[in-house]
Parts: C-alpha cells; structure tokens; sequence
C-alpha cells in the first residue's frame, strides 16, 4: 500500500494539502502536518494535494 509522506523540513504551512485531502493531510496543535492513519488513502486526493503543493514536499512511500 502506498503512503503519502510529507518533508516537514521543507514544509511551509501553506495548508493546500488540508484544503485538498482534509481526510489524510492536517496541522497539528503544535504547528506541523499529520498524515491521518486509514486503512486506504484517497490516491486522487493525495495526487492533487502532490501536485498542487508549492514546495513539492509530499510524496507516495
């Protein structure tokens, strides 16, 4: 199964990803982001939160 992965070194909190796939990707409390645990990630969701991320910072593993 293919998990979408953030770099939070490069991460910029620009919170596209959350906008896009609220299911998989959202910011913690103390300010960075989570990836949600599920059985199967919405690969549609996650492609588009890949796509559209300006720092190019999220990837399948």
């Amino acid at each position: 199964m293919k998990i979408p992965v953030v770099e939070l070194s490069d991460c910029i909190l620009c919170g596209v990803c959350e906008e896009v796939s609220p299911s998989v990707f959202h910011v913690s409390d103390l300010g960075y982001v989570q990836i949600s645990e599920l059985d199967e990630y919405p690969e549609a969701e996650v492609d588009e939160a890949i796509k559209n991320c300006p720092v190019d910072c999220i990837f399948w593993e």
